[in-house]
């Protein structure tokens, strides 16, 4: 990877396109819960799509994912315990 930063977001405060480029104003809860700006993600506007569709199919590959893992946990619910727990709410995943 070449000297990037990662940037947490939890939010979108602003969205704007000027001149060809959408603009997206990245945003962190604050720690009085209210958003504040963390930063800003601009994509051309002929690359949006793109970019939207990988994001979907992101979350639809979380989506099947987290229905296994809970398809799993209800399977080894009604099975002896043999393996150890993972923790309630811990989803990881690889590849």
């Amino acid at each position: 990877m070449t000297d990037t930063s990662a940037l947490f977001a939890d939010g979108i405060m602003e969205a704007s396109v000027h001149h060809g480029v959408a603009r997206l104003t990245l945003a962190q809860t604050g720690q009085d819960g209210k958003p504040v700006p963390c930063g800003q993600l601009a994509i051309p506007v002929v690359q949006l799509p793109a970019f939207a569709n990988g994001v979907l199919a992101l979350l639809k590959q979380i989506d099947s994912r987290v229905k296994q893992a809970q398809q799993a946990q209800q399977s080894s619910a009604d099975a002896p315990a043999e393996a150890p727990q993972q923790v309630p709410g811990s989803f990881r995943f690889s590849g």
